[in-house]
């Protein structure tokens, strides 16, 4: 028979009987479960956490099997947030979930957001026209917000706290024109990939190990990863979501991020005021373009 109190407690001593069952009546809500979101999902649910609204509308393939929580043989073709809903089931049977199996819209946006404590923000990095959406309107409904991108062989964490600096504000993304051709729209599209992927990591500490820059074509929404770098990101995400609805420990905002790569046993605190519009952004932006630029002609 199932007891909550029992399963979950290791976790007392670094956290208090009242803070668990805190953490038990929190509500948390997971954006995509492939890569870094099947890990958080599983993270949060062994940290006890009983309340979640879950989404993803892909399904597992053999391209999962390097990284992916739910990828097996056994769920080769199986609806991913169908496994993780099922997985976080057997962690904790009393757990309440809602699955969002059709993805996050804006049709569905609030019920997806409804109750919910922290957003944990695990979206495919191509998904950027509904991931703004999303922290917009966290923002607005004051709901703490936080991403942990698996970085080569390391993570990059960023947070936005309700009155703080926002999504927008920091990643200064620009829209093509009304009207633009699709090509004008491509470009723009890769150029916002790389304003979030500079604006998560900053530091882009992993461009040192990369050792084929061909793997890395956004057009083609082909990027390379590894298993390391997304339990890091996990276990660096889910320790601020502990200290995020504990209120307890310094947890870095944005502009401020933190970036610890493996590798390259190196950890970095940046700062960028203004975002991605700070002079030191703009010179990686502009030398990420030239990266990816050669890439397309080898």
């Amino acid at each position: 028979m199932f007891n909550y109190n029992e399963a979950f407690s290791r976790n007392i001593g670094w956290v208090t009987e009242a803070e668990q069952e805190k953490i038990r009546n929190t509500k948390v809500a997971i954006g995509g479960l492939g890569g870094v979101g099947g890990d958080h999902a599983i993270v949060c649910a062994r940290m006890g956490i009983s309340n979640f609204h879950i989404s993803d509308l892909d399904e597992y393939d053999y391209a999962n099997f390097n990284r992916q929580a739910g990828a097996f043989i056994s769920t080769i073709g199986e609806e991913k947030s169908v496994v993780m809903e099922k997985t976080l089931r057997d962690i904790n049977p009393d757990a309440q979930i809602k699955n969002f199996d059709k993805g996050i819209s804006l049709e569905n946006l609030e019920a997806f957001l409804e109750g919910v404590d922290v957003y944990i923000d695990s979206l495919d990095i191509f998904a950027l026209e509904i991931r703004r959406q999303v922290f917009r309107r966290c923002y607005e409904l004051g709901i703490p917000t936080i991403t942990a991108a698996p970085m080569g062989m390391g993570t990059a964490m960023l947070c936005f706290k309700p009155g703080g600096m926002s999504f927008d504000e920091y990643f200064a993304m620009v829209d093509a024109p009304h009207g633009a051709d699709d090509a004008t729209k491509e470009q723009y599209f890769e150029d916002n990939i790389v304003r979030f992927v500079i604006g998560v990591s900053p530091s882009v500490q992993q461009r040192h190990y990369l050792v084929q820059n061909s793997s890395v074509n956004f057009m083609k929404k082909k990027v390379p990863s590894t298993c390391m770098g997304i339990s890091l990101a996990a276990g660096v995400l889910c320790t601020n979501v502990l200290k995020l609805l504990l209120d307890r420990g310094e947890v870095i905002c944005a502009p401020r991020g933190l970036h610890f790569d493996a590798y390259r046993n190196n950890l970095i605190k940046t700062w960028r005021p203004w975002g991605n519009r700070n002079p030191l952004q703009k010179y990686m932006f502009k030398k990420v373009k030239q990266i990816l630029e050669e890439s397309k002609d080898t």
